[in-house]
């Protein structure tokens, strides 16, 4: 059997919720599976076949330790996605390179310790409220809503640098459409769509379950399915990779559907909430067994 490392973080050494369903779902496919940590300096990363990143949900604190890592580990196994893809996706700036190739994103103004006066000063005025978020970041951690440069919620942000986008009212009261993409024989295709809403849809911007949160499958959009595989379309022509699996994250804005993340390195699959997405994980993994 082939034998596949998942890589997960010390939080969560036994891997996501639901992911029991994963290794079961790789089993049949002759893919022999287990979680390993991925700064566990007792795991053999060489000794797999190949490694798939999923829940490593603290590399955004610790990124250019993880990046190294990926970059050690794919000179001996293939990684799926690629140390290359991480760190243009760890950095959401990307947003811009996809903006700049014509795909629908909310709009992204980027900002440093030097030029974030300036910067919201520009943009609360074209926009109103702004959201001001890391440029590596996850989980909605260091987001701050605010309508001005002395908002005194600025207090709330962390380390330099960001990206600054307009508040999408939509996130409020429609909240935010996942879609997965994953490769099959004939590339990249929308499988499933997991839609999201805050706990409260008077204030709270943030979809996850952390902040109350709540997540339902439903039938993939024809529209949402679109977006997301040119997304990935898109991002692959930019980094030159092959992409086995990827979500795209979409809000409604000006009457039409933008990306507001495209999440290549750990994406949840939500197992708990869609478990039909570890047998959907599983059959792209093995495509990627065979082309190696």
């Amino acid at each position: 059997m082939t034998r596949l490392l998942l890589a997960t973080f010390q939080l969560l050494p036994a891997g996501e919720t639901g992911g029991d369903a994963l290794i079961g779902a790789l089993a049949a496919r002759g893919i022999d599976a287990e979680w390993a940590v991925w700064d566990d300096p007792s795991v053999d990363w060489s000794a797999a076949d190949l490694v798939a990143v999923r829940s490593t949900w603290d590399y955004y604190r610790r990124a250019p330790e993880f990046l190294a890592w990926a970059r050690a580990v794919e000179k001996e196994t293939p990684l799926l996605n690629g140390a290359d893809v991480f760190a243009w996706n760890a950095d959401k700036a990307y947003l811009r390179e996809l903006a700049a190739a014509d795909l629908p994103v909310v709009p992204t103004e980027l900002a440093d310790d030097a030029t974030l006066v300036p910067v919201l000063a520009d943009t609360t005025g074209r926009w109103g409220s702004v959201v001001v978020k890391p440029r590596t970041g996850a989980g909605g951690v260091g987001v701050c809503v605010v309508d001005s440069v002395s908002d005194g919620r600025l207090e709330g942000l962390v380390a330099a640098p960001w990206v600054v986008q307009p508040l999408v009212a939509s996130v409020r009261t429609r909240g935010e459409t996942s879609v997965y993409v994953f490769r099959g024989g004939s590339g990249g295709r929308a499988a499933a769509q997991v839609d999201k809403l805050p706990a409260d849809a008077g204030s709270e911007i943030r979809v996850h379950e952390l902040y109350g949160g709540r997540s339902r499958p439903v039938p993939l959009d024809p529209e949402a399915a679109a977006v997301a595989e040119r997304a990935v379309v898109v991002a692959e022509g930019i980094t030159g990779g092959s992409l086995a699996y990827g979500r795209v994250d979409l809000l409604r804005y000006d009457g039409r559907l933008v990306v507001s993340e495209l999440e290549l390195i750990e994406p949840g699959l939500y197992l708990d909430v869609d478990p039909a997405n570890a047998e959907r994980f599983a059959a792209a993994v093995r495509t990627a067994v065979g082309g190696l």
